[in-house]
Formats: structure tokens, sequence, C-alpha cells
């Protein structure tokens, strides 16, 4: 009876996270997808599954190929220049800008994935981002910003710490981020020196 509740909880281990992937990726497909649906059934009386997401993705494209271009910069100027002046609209574009660059801009801001020595007493490390290595134009002199992802959650917490307690780890950002939220089960790919 014990060897049979060992092979359900393989099995489970086995299936699990591969049903939990193809549901993920389902609901997000249904979701996107569901966005445009609904106005190319009841206006152009189509029903393509996908179609709306293919819709979207070059509708993106297309923003962003208009949005390099001359003609765009004083649209963008103008419109940026009254989200920036509304304080409420302000708060909630720059946060939602910063956060979208800090993982797909120019300036990556989780791409340097450190530890830190949070209880010298013990010897507790935690792993996460460093994401400012100077803090002076706040006044705030040899302490650095580090940003700590939580383990199976999608949020975080930000530290102010000391230079010296942080450590560069010889890893991809990918995998650290991957290492965190799985709250340290993954396997670790480490990078090689050169």
């Amino acid at each position: 009876m014990k060897r049979l509740g060992t092979y359900f909880l393989q099995g489970l281990l086995l299936v699990a996270p591969l049903a939990a992937t193809v549901y993920i990726v389902y609901f997000l497909f249904k979701f996107t997808d569901g966005l445009l649906s609904a106005y190319l059934e009841k206006y152009l009386e189509l029903k393509i599954p996908g179609l709306g997401i293919l819709i979207i993705l070059f509708f993106l494209i297309f923003l962003g190929i208009i949005g390099e271009t001359i003609l765009a910069k004083p649209i963008k100027f103008l419109i940026k220049g009254v989200l920036l002046r509304t304080p409420i609209l302000r708060l909630i574009y720059t946060s939602v800008k910063d956060l979208f660059s800090a993982f797909v801009g120019k300036e990556k801001k989780f791409h340097r994935p450190v530890i830190v020595l949070v209880d010298e007493k013990n010897d507790i490390w935690r792993m996460g981002f460093l994401t400012k290595e100077s803090l002076e134009e706040m006044g705030i002199t040899g302490k650095v910003a580090v940003y700590f992802p939580f383990s199976y959650n999608i949020s975080g917490i930000l530290y102010l710490v000391p230079q010296s307690r942080v450590k560069p780890i010889n890893i991809s950002p990918a995998e650290a981020m991957k290492f965190i939220l799985s709250g340290g089960v993954s396997e670790m790919d480490f990078l090689q020196d050169h």
C-alpha cells in the first residue's frame, strides 16, 4: 500500500506541473483571444480561434514601428507631458513604465543577481537582484538597492543594504529568478567563467 502511495505521488509530480502549465497557457490564450473575439464574431462574422491574438500582436508591432518614427515623437511627447503633469496618472504611468522597462526595455534592471547577508549572526543570505548601485542622490551613502522577489509569487520587496553585504553570483538573471520563484527547489545552470 505504501508503494502505491509513492507511485501516486510520483505520477502527481509528473503530471501536475505539466497540467498547470497547459492550463495557464490555455487561460492566457482564451483571455487574450477573447478580448477581440466578440467583436470579430459580431461585426465580421468570423470565429477563428487565435485570430484575436494575431490581431493584437500585429497591432502592437505596428504601434512599435510607428512609435519609432519621427511623426510619432510629438504625439508621444504630448501624451507623456499630460500624464506626467497629472498627479495620480503620473504615479500610475511612471510605476508601470518602470516595471515594464525593468524586464523588457533597453534599461533592464533585473540583470545582476546577487546574494545578500541579511543575518550575520546566523550566516543567513538572501538571493535578489541589484537594481541601483548608488543611492547618493537620495542622500544615502554606502548602500545599494536590492530587489528580492518572493517565492511562488510575482511580487517582492526592496531593501537598501550595505554594499559590503552584497555579493554577485555567477548565474544568469533568468536562472536566478526561476530559482527564487520556485522557492529554491529548481536546478540552476551556473555561468561558465571565460
